[in-house]
């Protein structure tokens, strides 16, 4: 991927400060060090980032929320926190046209791939912890978060809802709970339709272009019919 964007245009949408070498680091995916010898990878800035983006949504939500309940703090946490919400945010910064890939990630569009743009995103707020300490990685961190907070979208998007089916037919002693999952089209065009039965019986449909997505969306889609079928 070609791009005309400088790292200083990259800094001024991120509204941080992140020395030249931290932040050549942090955007230097493994496979791009795999190919050249004596390149560092942004694995290290990405699992400390990882902590720092825990810390910070994890202080801002116990504060936030000051009546619910560690289950539910777990919930919203999980949604901000996830692949796909740090994806979306690493979109709308387009901060994928700088990340230095290996020529095999680059052939397969690995700037637009959800996994590396959200470990992106974590190497980023690693890389300002480690330029300009704790106070404005968390400043960095709530900037992005605390709209998300307010975002329906996201707040849904992001749920674990294959685990909170689990956890609702758990609680209501409603069976196990499988899926039935069908593909269709071409491999490289592949669709998904999956079925969650919980007790033996259908209760929700989904699709996607993975057979993990698919079985989330039906998860999403059961998990809300049978809140709405109990009244909550």
């Amino acid at each position: 991927m070609t791009s005309t964007a400088t790292p200083q245009d990259l800094l001024e949408r991120l509204g941080v400060d992140i020395d030249a070498g931290t932040l050549r680091l942090a955007l230097t995916h493994r496979s791009y060090a795999y190919e050249h010898e004596g390149q560092g990878h942004n694995e290290r800035l990405e699992f400390l980032g990882d902590s720092v983006l825990g810390l910070a949504v994890t202080d801002e939500i116990f504060h936030r929320y000051p009546d619910d309940s560690e289950g539910n703090l777990a919930k919203i946490r999980s949604a901000v926190v996830s692949t796909r919400t740090l994806a979306d945010l690493a979109r709308s910064l387009d901060v994928g046209p700088h990340i230095r890939l290996g020529k095999g990630e680059v052939r397969t569009n690995g700037h637009e791939k959800a996994s590396i743009l959200a470990d992106t995103m974590e190497a980023l707020i690693g890389a300002v912890y480690v330029s300009t300490g704790l106070d404005a990685a968390r400043a960095f961190v709530l900037r992005l978060v605390v709209p998300l907070l307010e975002d329906g979208f996201v707040m849904s998007e992001g749920r674990d809802w294959k685990t909170e089916i689990q956890e609702l037919a758990a609680a209501r002693a409603l069976g196990p709970v499988r899926y039935a999952v069908e593909g269709t089209g071409p491999d490289h065009d592949r669709r998904y339709e999956a079925h969650v039965l919980v007790g033996g019986q259908d209760h929700g449909t989904g699709t996607g272009t993975t057979k993990k997505e698919a079985e989330r969306s039906a998860a999403a889609q059961a998990y809300a019919t049978l809140v709405a079928r109990r009244g909550g």
